[in-house]
């Protein structure tokens, strides 16, 4: 394919021309279910990944703020793209291509090394400046009421007991820090073992046991050996018992909310069960 897909607009075409020119696409990676397009590309002989979002979706924002503020400990290391250059009125980026293969679903995810790895990258991630945030708590619990407001599949029981939880929350102050949103091995690329990282579209400031909830939902409940891999790499374990009630039930809310309205049933599932065993656990 000798040009970029028609999914791209105007605007989006015109910068591959400017930064890549030439470029024909590899690959195309994008999940289909939202309004974005990844694509592995060739240009002057080297390989990159073109992201692009469409009308409805808000990611490249996210990622361009990643890329210029947070992500130098992992690019000096080789274990993150670079970024070659980002528009974000177009709503484009292009990084270096980075090459391995996807750790979720493969050998490497059965491998508790992979996760000590993984722990070690976050802690540099989560290692860089952090401030108070007085306000992080009641945004994230409006979020959580707002999402109960969208369609869903919870319960109406659910549901109210749900509301009342949430309302009755402190919104004390805590101290966020660079995370990437969605630390888990669909993000994690293997190459001859070594771990390295992609996908920063979920990047901001929060706090950093925020980036355990999804590791905790499916790779540490599968293997203990991962959790203890994974702490010991990151070197300490910031899982306040109230703090990380909070963030897995506003996760698990989330998750099956968003996951209905996208079609993504075994997504949606899951954050049923995440509903499910938080609420259990805290009892």
């Amino acid at each position: 394919m000798p040009t970029p897909p028609p999914r791209l607009n105007v605007a989006q075409r015109a910068f591959i021309d400017r930064w890549l020119p030439g470029a024909s696409v590899v690959c195309d990676h994008s999940w289909g279910l939202v309004d974005n397009v990844v694509l592995e590309v060739e240009a002057g002989g080297e390989r990159y990944i073109v992201k692009a979002d469409g009308e409805s979706a808000h990611h490249i924002s996210r990622e361009l703020d990643a890329h210029e503020n947070w992500l130098r400990p992992w690019v000096e290391i080789g274990r993150a793209p670079r970024l070659v250059a980002g528009d974000r009125m177009a709503k484009i980026l292009a990084t270096t291509y980075l090459p391995g293969h996807l750790v979720l679903d493969s050998p490497a995810q059965r491998r508790p090394e992979t996760f000590r790895q993984a722990g070690e990258l976050l802690a540099l991630l989560h290692g860089q400046a952090g401030v108070t945030d007085t306000s992080y708590e009641q945004r994230e619990n409006a979020k959580v009421l707002a999402n109960l407001d969208k369609p869903h599949r919870i319960a109406a029981e659910r549901e109210r007991q749900l509301r009342r939880i949430v309302s009755a929350w402190p919104d004390t102050p805590v101290t966020i820090v660079p995370t990437h949103g969605d630390w888990q091995p669909r993000n994690w690329l293997d190459a001859d073992d070594q771990i390295s990282v992609i996908d920063f579209g979920r990047a901001a400031p929060r706090p950093a046991l925020s980036d355990w909830v999804r590791l905790e939902a499916r790779d540490f409940r599968a293997d203990p050996a991962r959790e203890a891999a994974f702490i010991e790499g990151y070197g300490a374990d910031p899982r306040e018992p109230d703090a990380w009630f909070r963030e897995r039930l506003r996760e698990a809310i989330n998750t099956a909310v968003w996951a209905h309205l996208v079609g993504d049933g075994a997504f949606e599932a899951q954050g049923h069960e995440m509903i499910e065993r938080a609420l259990e656990e805290a009892s």
